[in-house]
């Protein structure tokens, strides 16, 4: 259920570069959502929530629905929720970019401002689990970076339904708007407005393969945070950490979704020995355990490496979006990481505290993209605009290198913009 293989080997070097490939026949697909819903608006999405979720329902949830929902969740659950809310809203708040300004001794003076998007459009996973963590994660940076328009689109259930806690974190977290819309068709409508839905200027968060393919294909009409993939975790151990750890840190990421993708390198074969028994023992206790069985078989391992240090080499090549350093002594190792979306480093810090609880993020680059990108942060939902303010005399330094190099392009009014304002100045001055 979870192989042992050794580094190298074929089977070893084949589960570790198992990537989601999109299909031409899924692109094919998606684009028919895409353009059914520019033509026909809300029929199409109507018409696409009742073929994909199984409902015919309304678009938008009433305020009255989010108010009800506070009665169906637990005291300890909006106590819990409120003070991760404070933790990730407080570690985002580190994030917020500030302008800057500096000025030459001529007088000059350029610097950047930010200014924070206007509407964005956040898309929440429905399906075999709802995700009120994500709610937060996509909401709350943009929240703090100031946008006023947060719009989420999320996918009911049969009965048309957002399941309560879904619906209390989006009310916690400053969600301006909720929509009753999943898949390909809800990215459709973020990047091309409907009569109930106005267009975004920017969709972040995660989703199946029909959700990332849509953002693929609407990429320019609006801003795309990335194209996310399976969740996926890659632990270091040597056996210094209790192997029980490990197993059920293997498992957390497996009972996402049977396309999941957990593997532990380690050079220790009794402790990878044994981090396969515990996981044996705790995997028939968990409700989702077809699921995380599924994920093991299909893309999971247990890879043997010479070394520490052969493991973080492959941990570069793989670029995971979880890294577990689950050594006693993780910071001797950190220096190595060179490509990871999240690293979690120690015993006592496993995946599932980012997931909920410590702060950072949790929206990750995966699929081996975290070589180029970053955690979902403040600065998605910000863009900067450079400031120049130029004195006389710093314009008049300017003014020769400039026409030089504007005429080694061949464009010779760029130049005279900057000679007809020192000559107007003689003259006049």
């Amino acid at each position: 259920m979870l192989p042992i293989y050794k580094w190298p080997s074929p089977q070893a070097e084949k589960r570790l570069k198992q990537n989601v490939v999109f299909q031409p026949e899924l692109e094919n697909k998606v684009a028919q959502i895409l353009e059914r819903v520019k033509k026909d608006g809300d029929k199409a999405l109507l018409d696409y929530t009742e073929l994909f979720d199984g409902c015919r329902t309304t678009l938008r949830v009433d305020p009255r629905e989010i108010k009800a929902a506070y009665q169906n969740v637990s005291p300890d659950y909006l106590s819990y929720l409120r003070q991760a809310l404070k933790n990730i809203r407080d570690y985002h708040l580190l994030q917020k970019p500030h302008d800057w300004f500096t000025q030459a001794e001529t007088g000059s003076l350029v610097g950047q401002v930010y200014r924070p998007l206007e509407r964005v459009g956040i898309y929440v996973p429905g399906g075999t689990a709802s995700y009120p963590s994500t709610v937060l994660m996509t909401a709350l940076p943009a929240h703090v970076a100031g946008v006023r328009e947060i719009v989420m689109v999320t996918p009911p259930n049969q009965q048309g339904e957002i399941p309560a806690p879904t619906l209390v974190a989006a009310a916690e977290a400053g969600v301006t708007e909720i929509y009753r819309l999943g898949g390909a068709q809800a990215i459709a409508a973020l990047a091309y407005g409907t009569a109930t839905i106005r267009k975004v200027d920017k969709i972040v968060g995660p989703g199946n393969v029909f959700v990332a393919m849509a953002k693929k294909l609407v990429f320019g009409v609006v801003g795309i945070d990335s194209l996310a993939g399976p969740s996926e975790i890659l632990i270091i151990g040597e056996g210094s950490v209790k192997p029980q750890y490990a197993a059920a840190d293997l498992l957390s990421q497996a009972e996402h979704d049977i396309h999941a993708r957990a593997i532990l390198l380690t050079p220790n074969l009794a402790w990878a020995e044994a981090v396969k028994k515990h996981l044996l023992e705790q995997l028939p206790l968990l409700p989702r355990r077809e699921i995380a069985q599924k994920a093991l078989a299909a893309q999971g391992a247990i890879i043997l490496t010479e070394d520490l240090e052969t493991a973080l080499a492959l941990s570069n090549e793989i670029a995971p979006e979880h890294l577990e350093l689950l050594l006693e002594e993780p910071w001797s190792y950190l220096a190595q990481v060179k490509h990871a979306g999240a690293i979690f480093m120690g015993p006592y810090t496993p995946e599932p505290v980012g997931d909920y609880w410590a702060g950072p993020n949790h929206v990750l680059p995966t699929g081996g993209t975290a070589r180029y990108a970053g955690v979902l942060s403040v600065a998605d939902f910000c863009k900067a605009s450079s400031i120049l303010n130029y004195s006389l005399a710093g314009l008049k330094k300017a003014v020769d290198p400039v026409s030089y190099l504007a005429a080694a392009e061949g464009l010779k009014a760029h130049g005279q913009a900057l000679k007809i304002r020192i000559k107007e100045e003689k003259e006049n001055g």
